[in-house]
């Protein structure tokens, strides 16, 4: 009896160890399984980073009359010249040869201001007008020369009808027309010098006893950019009342670096943009160069004449100048700049997989000059690309990233 008790004992501790043996087993295939699903996991997000890394940032597609009422129009990629750019900053100047600096001809007393700081001006407008005692002198001056010639010229008359009837004689009526000729050249004379004080014939025409006032004209048409002249206050040749600017043309002063002076010369055109206006880019000319070069910089000054349409460019804003070179290099893969779009922080050009089928490919870029960008990295001569209506591919894009992130929360 204690024989077969023994190996009873033994038969069922073989089977419970069996049993045993048997759930580690298949405990440790179930955990394997599940570590190789892990690992298969792992190694499909390690190749979808991959594929990001090759620069497909997302896809859209969109049929080809969709495509034609949102304005998306395709083209293949094309090589050609950029021409070569240096870039300078400067700063915004009134021309200096449509600058008037308006002062009186004589001493006054300024007793009225008819302008103001900013208004626009004509050629000859009347800024300011002054009580001036050297004008009531040199009006009193051209009023008796007018009197002696009205008096000379009557003087002669006489004589001539005398001579005619022998009762004087002809030395006399020489001598009549020599005071009329003396006559007649001071009153030229002293409407000269009221002239020049900036009388015109058309003042003196009127009552005589009224009150000579000076006016003090624009001898340019402009915009007021200084104002001085303040009624009551004493005015002179030496003291400026207005400055007058003509600001449909302006100056740009650069500093161009002294290893770009070779590439820079007189009448070169230039791109001028400033920062108020981002979009505005308005053409010009090199018009001077300077022949010194700072010590401390290492730069030379160059000017730059720009048309300012609209008085955009006003004097004192700081100004970035594209100075055009000759396209000598190779020819290169270039795009519009509108082709390029920023997403999720990547510059990216939209390719046409297919008909219907844009891909949002990373690129890099170089070299930007007239509204053309240099693709250096991510897009090849003859490929695809959409050329116009890239912005509306990649707001399809982002609403498709938005459709799947609402659909993984919920």
């Amino acid at each position: 009896m204690n024989k077969k008790a023994i190996i009873i004992g033994l038969i069922l501790a073989a089977v419970a160890l069996g049993g045993g043996l048997y759930y580690r087993s298949t405990h440790t295939k179930s955990g394997g399984g599940e570590h190789a699903e892990h690992e298969e996991a792992g190694h499909k997000e390690e190749g979808h980073e991959g594929h990001d890394e090759h620069g497909e940032a997302g896809s859209v597609k969109m049929t080809a009359e969709v495509q034609k009422q949102n304005g998306v129009v395709v083209v293949p990629a094309k090589k050609q010249r950029l021409a070569g750019v240096i870039s300078a900053t400067g700063k915004v100047e009134a021309n200096a040869d449509r600058i008037a600096h308006v002062s009186p001809r004589i001493s006054g007393k300024i007793v009225s201001v008819k302008a103001s700081l900013g208004d626009s001006v004509s050629a000859g407008q009347a800024l300011a007008t002054l009580d001036s005692v050297e004008l009531g002198e040199a009006l009193g001056r051209y009023h008796q020369s007018k009197t002696k010639l009205a008096l000379a010229q009557s003087n002669m008359d006489r004589i001539k009808n005398l001579v005619e009837k022998k009762i004087a004689a002809r030395k006399d009526i020489l001598q009549a027309e020599t005071d009329y000729k003396t006559a007649q050249t001071e009153l030229h004379t002293d409407e000269e010098r009221l002239s020049l004080y900036g009388v015109a014939a058309s003042d003196l025409k009127g009552e005589s006893h009224k009150k000579p006032l000076l006016p003090v004209r624009s001898p340019i048409s402009g915009i007021i950019t200084e104002k001085h002249a303040i009624v009551g206050e004493l005015a002179d040749p030496s003291k400026s009342l207005y400055t007058v600017a003509d600001l449909s043309s302006v100056w740009v002063m650069v500093d161009v670096n002294e290893k770009d002076l070779a590439k820079v010369r007189k009448g070169q055109a230039a791109i001028v943009s400033v920062g108020a206006f981002p979009d505005l880019k308005l053409k010009g000319r090199i018009t001077y160069i300077a022949d010194l070069v700072d010590e401390a910089t290492r730069t030379v000054k160059a000017r730059i004449e720009v048309a300012n349409p609209g008085r955009k460019l006003k004097p004192e804003m700081f100004a970035t100048v594209e100075l055009a070179l000759p396209a000598d290099a190779p020819p290169v893969v270039a795009v519009p700049e509108d082709a390029l779009q920023d997403l999720d922080g990547k510059k990216v050009i939209f390719v046409a997989e297919s008909e219907i089928e844009f891909a949002a490919r990373q690129i890099q870029s170089g070299r930007a000059t007239g509204g053309v960008v240099e693709i250096v990295s991510g897009l090849k001569e003859g490929e695809r690309y959409a050329v116009k209506g890239a912005f509306i591919l990649k707001s399809e894009v982002k609403k498709g990233e938005m459709t799947d992130e609402h659909g993984h929360g919920k």
